[in-house]
C-alpha cells in the first residue's frame, strides 16, 4: 500500500483538516473512516463485531452516562480495531494513483504498521488535555455534540473527554514503543502550521 498515507490520532486535533488540505494541495484522494463507520457497521455480523454490536444495541445514555470512562475505552469497538480489516478492503480496491490520505481516529498503530512502507508514511496527531476539552466544549456549545442527546450532556462530555484523554495517552505509548511518529496538539500551531508539520513527516 504504497500510495497510502495515513493520518490517525485523538478526537479533536485536526486530522480531517489536515487530511482535507493535503488532499487539496497534492490532488491526493480523501478517505476519511469516520465517514465509512455506518457502511462498515452494516458489513459486519455480531460474531465478526462483537463490541460493536452490543454497542448499537445500547441506548445513548449506557453509551456515554452510566459507564465509567474506564469501561467505555475498553469496549469502545473501534478502539479494539473490530472493522478495521474493512478499511483495508476499501483502500485496496482504490486505484493505485492518485495517492490516498486515510485519517482517523480507527488507525491504531499496531494495526497500521505492518501496511507501511515506511515509517513516514503514518503520523498520530495527538491532543492535550486541555486542547481536546476546548474542542468538545466549542462543539456543544454549538449544538453539534451528540451528547445533547443524552439524558445528561453534561456528565456525558466528562465521560467523552476522560475516555479520550486514556485513548490517546494509549496512543502516545503505542506510537513510542512501535517507533511511529507522532506530533503533539496543543493549539500552539495554526492549521496550516500543523498540515505543514505533517507534510514534513511525509517527506512532502
Amino acid at each position: 500500500m504504497r500510495h497510502v498515507h495515513w493520518i490517525g490520532g485523538g478526537s479533536g486535533a485536526g486530522k480531517s483538516t489536515v487530511a482535507r488540505r493535503l488532499a487539496e494541495r497534492h490532488g491526493w484522494r480523501l478517505y476519511s473512516t469516520d465517514d465509512a463507520m455506518a457502511d462498515h457497521a452494516r458489513r459486519t455480523t455480531a460474531g465478526e463485531a462483537p463490541l460493536l454490536h452490543a454497542f448499537l444495541a445500547m441506548g445513548m445514555d449506557e453509551r456515554w452516562v452510566h459507564r465509567s470512562p474506564e469501561d467505555m475505552l475498553e469496549t469502545f469497538h473501534w478502539f479494539r480495531g473490530e472493522g478495521f480489516g474493512l478499511i483495508v478492503e476499501d483502500l485496496r480496491r482504490m486505484p493505485s494513483e492518485p495517492c490516498v490520505v486515510v485519517e482517523g481516529f480507527r488507525l491504531l498503530p499496531h494495526l497500521v504498521k505492518p501496511l507501511l512502507p515506511a515509517p513516514g508514511r503514518a503520523v498520530w496527531l495527538l491532543p492535550t488535555p486541555e486542547f481536546r476539552r476546548a474542542v468538545f466544549r466549542s462543539r456543544a456549545a454549538a449544538g453539534v455534540s451528540f451528547t445533547e442527546r443524552t439524558g445528561d450532556p453534561e456528565r456525558a462530555v466528562r465521560n467523552l473527554a476522560a475516555r479520550d484523554d486514556l485513548f490517546t495517552r494509549r496512543l502516545r505509548e503505542e506510537t513510542a514503543r512501535l517507533g511511529l511518529p507522532s506530533l503533539t496538539v496543543d493549539g500552539s500551531l495554526t492549521e496550516d502550521d500543523l498540515t505543514g508539520r505533517v507534510g514534513d513527516v511525509f517527506g512532502l
